[in-house]
């Protein structure tokens, strides 16, 4: 067969093939590190080197006159070093140096007479066929390429393969071959070290995140597996305070042992079903465990229990015995449509959530409980301009006296009509202003609002009993603004009497406050400013030290309101619920206090919280939470009818 021939030639005595780097890793002579467990990344074929342009070729000449070339160059070719053989028009050897021979592990006179691309695997891939056999035909100046050979010996053969014209009349090439096989095995020796950790032998996060982004493209699934992907993202409990207390060297001794049990685990994960997940250190104590083809939840969570197991188990270091627990996020999901970034994301996601709920354990990753996570972060993140926007607006629901029915005073309440999520109640987003810290000026709109609307109140109804304005208030407000200093001047700037202001603080706020607080309390009561302890009931309430609160008003908490309203009125009530009520109610007028009763929504329960003395009532009985022109029409009605402030 001819060196021209439209199809790749048979290899003849060499095995020669394209390999991945890998193998390389593999071969006799590239002494290696041992891995802590098989990786096999998966490398694409090393592409042939780029083709040099197309330069035009003067083809060779035909005259049979021109005299052979002077014996000195072929007295060079035959000494070189570098192994070389001259190729005639049809790719046939023509002649060949003692260094390619030797190179090849082969005779000298068999070189004669072969086919070039065969002896140096040129017509294994396409590409560099096709530029052979144009640099054949004259069309191309040169071709330069890669080729993994097979040595007769047994061992692996790596060379760089150069085709050039040569400058004789019979217009043939000049094929030389350069051993490169200590360069390739030094490149793949630092490839190695640059990809696995020092500390455990892992795959460090580069090569993790390598596989990660190959095991995603479409091309790695869409033919065969599952086309599903699953994470363990591991976290060690506790792990700084073994490297403070015992030192860096057994913090890494730890380590180390980690890896070990995590590659027992992923090799007999691998047993049972088809594939050895990926173990990778990515930094510090943080592990994951790569699940490609992974098979459902079921699988990632069988992982994640081998794993947890396996850490809880002492571990003996230089004599020391530590035990120790790990956190881990499980994601299984899709291959298509996730990207590393994203995947990395929920897996992070879920190993937080998995410390927050206790340590040593795993969680799965829920879609539903990251949706509340970023809807929260969303509104954390706006929640300071939507101030400066005026996101935020107040309405207002009536605390009504049960022996008049009339409205002696209103409770703000505010409401945040966000562009995105629509109207937020309180419970949304008051928990994010407290940790971020716009509480504080968000209170103070709050604050100079509902004062203001309540003065706005008794201008517009001079001849009526004046009516008070309840305000929620944050321990945060306290420590972290002058809360007096603050009321006052709003109370300047309004024209809004003290004692028509009511100041509302959680029972678990108020109970056992001293210093700051206390003094801020104080003040504000000698103010004329009413305090009004909220949720009462709820907490472990310290009743002596009530007494020594500037406290004016008792909220009690729905949920004993709520015991009063039966099911099945055929029933006989029990009478603790209205025991309970009727002795708070009792101690707080010995105290001076009074008593308001939150989530009333029937008429009955009105009518015992009358019967046992409360003074005030707020819920749905009276009205749910309305603008403020909603209050103006009720201020008009010389008594509150049930439900005549409701939509």
């Amino acid at each position: 067969m001819s060196g021209t021939s439209e199809g790749p030639t048979p290899a003849t005595e060499l095995n020669r093939s394209i390999v991945t780097e890998s193998e390389i890793l593999a071969s006799p002579g590239a002494e290696f590190p041992e891995p802590v467990q098989p990786v096999q990344p998966v490398q694409p074929v090393e592409p042939v080197e780029p083709v040099e342009p197309v330069e035009p070729v003067e083809p060779a000449g035909t005259d049979s006159s021109r005299s052979p070339a002077p014996p000195s160059y072929r007295s060079v070719f035959t000494a070189a070093p570098l192994a070389m053989a001259v190729v005639d028009r049809e790719g046939t050897v023509t002649g060949a140096n003692a260094a390619l021979a030797d190179l090849l592990g082969r005779a000298q006179d068999t070189l004669t007479g072969a086919v070039a691309a065969d002896l140096v695997d040129l017509a294994s891939d396409a590409r560099t066929w096709h530029a052979y056999r144009e640099l054949l035909r004259g069309r191309r100046a040169r071709l330069r390429c890669t080729r993994r050979l097979k040595h007769p010996e047994g061992h692996a053969l790596w060379v760089r393969v150069t085709v050039a014209p040569l400058p004789s009349d019979d217009g043939g090439v000049l094929v030389s071959v350069a051993d490169v096989s200590d360069h390739r095995a030094l490149q793949a020796r630092l490839r190695h070290l640059r990809m696995h950790d020092p500390v455990t032998r892992l795959p460090n996060r580069t090569l993790f995140f390598e596989r990660l982004t190959t095991a995603l493209e479409a091309e790695s699934y869409a033919e065969s597996g599952t086309g599903r992907i699953g994470l363990c993202y591991l976290d060690l409990d506790g792990f700084k305070a073994v490297n403070d207390t015992l030192g860096h060297r057994v913090g890494d001794q730890l380590l180390a042992a980690v890896a070990d049990r995590l590659t027992r685990c992923a090799q007999d994960a691998g047993r049972a079903r088809a594939g050895i997940p990926l173990v990778a250190r990515l930094g510090g104590d943080e592990f994951a465990l790569l699940v490609e083809d992974s098979t459902g939840t079921e699988q990632l969570a069988d992982l994640a229990e081998s794993l947890l197991d396996a850490i809880q188990e002492p571990f003996d270091l230089s004599g020391r015995r530590l035990k120790v627990s790990a956190s881990i996020g499980v994601v299984e999901r899709h291959a298509a449509g996730t990207t590393p970034t994203a995947l990395m994301q929920a897996a992070d996601t879920t190993l937080y959530w998995a410390k927050a709920d206790g340590k040593a354990r795993w969680t799965l990753f829920d879609p539903e409980r990251n949706a509340t996570r970023v809807t929260r972060q969303a509104l954390a993140s706006s929640l300071r301009p939507a101030i400066d926007r005026g996101e935020f607006a107040l309405e207002y629901q009536p605390l009504v006296g049960m022996d008049d029915d009339r409205v002696h005073g209103v409770e703000a309440l505010i409401r945040w009509h966000h562009p995105r999520f629509g109207t937020l109640t309180p419970n949304r987003f008051i928990s994010l202003a407290e940790e971020d810290g716009s509480i504080v000026p968000l209170g103070r709109w709050v604050l100079r609002t509902a004062c203001r609307q309540a003065r706005d109140w008794q201008i517009q109804h001079p001849d009526g009993p004046p009516i008070f304005v309840s305000v929620n208030v944050a321990v945060r407000q306290v420590w972290d603004s002058d809360l007096v200093a603050d009321v006052a001047d709003t109370l300047e700037e309004t024209g809004l009497p003290p004692h028509l202001l009511q100041l509302e603080l959680t029972e678990s706020a108020v109970m056992g406050s001293s210093g700051r607080p206390l003094q801020a309390l104080e003040a504000l009561s000698d103010m004329g400013v009413r305090i009004a302890i909220d949720d009462f009931g709820t907490g472990y309430s310290n009743l002596a030290y009530l007494s020594r609160l500037p406290v004016s008003v008792l909220k009690l908490d729905g949920s004993f309101v709520r015991g009063f309203q039966l099911e099945d009125r055929a029933a006989k009530a029990s009478p603790a619920d209205e025991v309970i009520v009727e002795a708070m109610v009792q101690l707080a007028h010995r105290l001076g206090l009074t008593v308001t009763a939150e989530c009333v929504e029937t008429s009955a329960q009105a009518t015992r919280l009358r019967r046992i003395g409360c003074d005030t009532g707020q819920g749905w009985l009276y009205s749910r939470p309305v603008p403020a022109d909603r209050i103006s029409e009720l201020l008009g009605t010389p008594g509150v009818q049930a439900g005549v402030g409701n939509p």
